[in-house]
């Protein structure tokens, strides 16, 4: 998968809980897995403004893009 997510990066950084984390975006727990695990297929821009809001971070600290179509050494 070419994008990374890297919320539980975050959430550790800031030691809060996913609970916590879903109540102050306004997602349910299980969304919040659907996003840490990679399995979205999509993300509004409001979602990831409040995620960034609440983590008070920027979007490349949530999303990587990983070019996987790179030949290894």
């Amino acid at each position: 998968m070419p994008i990374i997510v890297r919320i539980d990066v975050q959430l550790a950084r800031r030691k809060m809980s996913v609970g916590e984390f879903a109540e102050r975006v306004g997602l349910t727990p299980a969304n919040v897995a659907v996003l840490k695990n990679g399995r979205a297929k999509a993300v509004r821009f409001s979602t990831l403004e409040a995620m960034c809001r609440v983590l008070d971070c920027q979007p490349g600290d949530l999303l990587e893009w990983v070019d996987d179509d790179q030949d290894g050494p």
